[in-house]
């Protein structure tokens, strides 16, 4: 065990507690990894996100794990992808800060979206996973729990890496999250493809406000839906190819996800463009 972390017990984390420079508002949750709270630095001014993990994960294999996460996350500098601010003990607690976004997507997909923010923000989400694909990284849990909403409407994908540590005692490779993920990452063969297949269902969620069950049989219920709403027939397209269960089929990495969406982008944003002049006249 880190030597940091032995002898006394660590004081309980209660609302206004300091903790080295932070100072804890609110508990925020608990998750398969750790609890989550609401802190102010008080040094810099801002709110951030802290997660301690549970006593009994914080040992010296997940420490080391760890240690190697933080620095791959470290490699990853895009606006839409949300870091780790600091990663060390803190008056013998183990604490992760990061930024605090407004809301999880989660949270907010339980209000209607616009087709135009959905668009705006499934590019948000192909430009921060194709740049992790061209790092060489793979998520391997792409869900909505795993986004934050920020001001001005911007998403940043988070837990790279984290939440597989915190999944690890379910499944030996953490290789995501039941409902999400690709057939091929269920099997324990995780890939790139097995980020495109889940973030193929989250836009589709965002565009039909449902999630397509397995066997995933073309077209999903809700997908006359997404018709109705304006949504160009291509796009449909786009959307069957990347949630396609063998992964062969799929599009190799979110690079070439976001290219082939480039492709028909304008096509889609002027069939939404006619379909709202339709209406209003």
């Amino acid at each position: 065990m880190n030597s940091k972390l032995k002898g006394a017990r660590p004081a309980a984390i209660r609302v206004r507690r300091m903790l080295g420079k932070y100072r804890i508002e609110k508990k925020l949750g608990n998750g398969g990894f750790a609890t989550v709270y609401r802190a102010m630095d008080t040094i810099e001014g801002i709110r951030v996100a802290i997660k301690i993990p549970y006593p009994h994960l914080v040992d010296d294999s997940l420490m080391e794990s760890f240690r190697q996460e933080v620095r791959m996350v470290a490699r990853l500098d895009h606006p839409h992808i949300l870091g780790v601010k600091d990663a060390s003990v803190i008056d013998g607690q183990f604490a992760i800060v990061t930024l605090m976004g407004d809301e999880p997507l989660d949270a907010r997909l339980t209000r209607r979206l616009s087709v135009r923010t959905a668009l705006e923000w499934s590019v948000q989400l192909m430009e921060a996973l194709a740049y992790a694909h061209h790092m060489k990284i793979v998520h391997c849990d792409i869900k909505p729990e795993n986004i934050l909403v920020f001001a001005d409407s911007q998403l940043r994908l988070t837990d790279f890496g984290i939440a597989k540590i915190g999944n690890r005692t379910i499944m030996a490779n953490g290789t995501g999250t039941v409902g999400y993920m690709a057939p091929e990452q269920a099997m324990g063969r995780p890939s790139a493809r097995s980020d495109v297949f889940s973030l193929g269902l989250l836009i589709y969620r965002m565009l039909s406000g449902s999630w397509p069950e397995w066997p995933f049989d073309w077209p999903p219920p809700a997908a006359s839906r997404i018709r109705k709403r304006g949504v160009h027939p291509d796009l449909l397209r786009f959307l069957r190819r990347c949630i396609e269960v063998r992964s062969t089929a799929r599009f190799r990495d979110a690079g070439v996800m976001l290219r082939e969406y480039r492709k028909i982008e304008s096509r889609v944003l002027r069939n939404l463009a006619r379909k709202r002049k339709a209406s209003a006249t």
